[in-house]
């Protein structure tokens, strides 16, 4: 058992296959090399460093299994994948302004550690990481005005069935407002939209007590309310597993990777910090799960915030983060 003192498991660990559920993680920041950052993990966890181009790294075959580390910029990306073939790069800019597209992107933009999915109580190992990148000098979201860095948590579920999926989104949903005043959200995170709530017309969908859709219909209600990546908790990765032609026919985006996990990205990344780490936001992820595991209190939940979404003008300044928490304080089993 790998797990620390700090890093609990969601109610359900287990997936119905028999396996420990497994969470992938991202973290983004800036203030190192994208060649820094790849020469750390490696230290912390082995496996071999492959650089794929100048702006993409893998570390494959760690402890526990394949990294990447890349500048979250889609066209520098796209164009050291071209210079691999430079006669398929038609519009290719000369070397000079490539260097000064990347040093311009490096002051905004962040480098991305991408996790492979661990093992959930194995979470607690990336900790040694991400001290060895905060003493090398990496920055988080508040170092800078412009820096709209986030934790992205990558959970796999217990099961992939409609009632699961719907039970997950129905906690979030009732959760969102809580987990941002938990989470401190920067400014500028919230001003780019990476992370906009659900429109108040999907959330009344949803959390309806009588909402228990098949997959199709599952499907096509997110999509139809949600054409978009930018969500707090972006389902698209997932149904994009579970239906991939009926998911990319409405978003046909190449940052939209299949895989079996939602995608919660929600939280800051505060790496430069001392003493910060990730235990603080998923425990925050872990009231989500243990809503959603327990029916009698997620029911109840629905009730109180669908009451409140349909609330009066003279109850119009009611704050929803102080009843969801009497709600989670009344269930103390969570």
């Amino acid at each position: 058992m790998h797990q620390t003192s700090n890093f609990l498991l969601p109610p359900i660990s287990i997936k119905t296959s028999g396996e420990m559920r497994r969470v992938g993680v991202e973290l983004e920041f800036s203030g190192l090399t994208l060649e820094n950052i790849a020469l750390l993990i490696h230290e912390q966890f082995g496996g071999t460093i492959i650089v794929n181009t100048a702006y993409e790294s893998t570390i494959t075959n760690t402890s526990l299994g394949d990294f990447k580390v890349e500048l979250d910029f889609q066209y520098l990306k796209e164009k050291g994948r071209y210079k691999q073939n430079p006669e398929d790069f038609l519009a290719q800019l000369d070397e000079w302004s490539e260097v000064i597209l990347r040093m311009a992107a490096e002051q905004l933009v962040p480098f991305e550690v991408v996790s492979p999915p661990i093992p959930m109580d194995r979470l607690g190992e990336l900790e040694l990481l991400i001290r060895r990148l905060r003493q090398s000098g990496a920055q988080g979201t508040e170092m800078g005005a412009l820096y709209a860095f986030g934790l992205h948590f990558n959970p796999e579920l217990p099961s992939l069935d409609p009632e699961t999926i719907v039970s997950y989104l129905k906690a979030f949903l009732c959760l969102y407002d809580w987990l941002v005043q938990r989470s401190n959200i920067d400014l500028t995170r919230s001003m780019t939209g990476y992370i906009s709530p659900f429109p108040s017309d999907y959330i009344r969908q949803v959390i309806d007590l009588d909402y228990h859709p098949d997959q199709d219909r599952l499907i096509d209600d997110y999509l139809i309310a949600n054409p978009t990546r930018n969500r707090a908790l972006d389902m698209l990765p997932l149904f994009a597993y579970l239906d991939k032609s009926r998911t990319l026919s409405v978003i046909n985006d190449d940052r939209v990777h299949a895989r079996p996990t939602l995608h919660y990205r929600l939280p800051n990344c505060l790496i430069d910090q001392p003493g910060w780490n990730i235990d603080i936001d998923w425990h925050n992820w872990l009231m989500v799960e243990r809503l959603a595991c327990n029916p009698e209190c997620l029911n109840a939940i629905c009730l109180a915030y669908m009451s409140f979404l349909n609330r009066s003008l003279s109850e119009l300044f009611q704050d929803w983060t102080e009843t969801a928490e009497i709600c989670l304080k009344h269930y103390r089993g969570l």
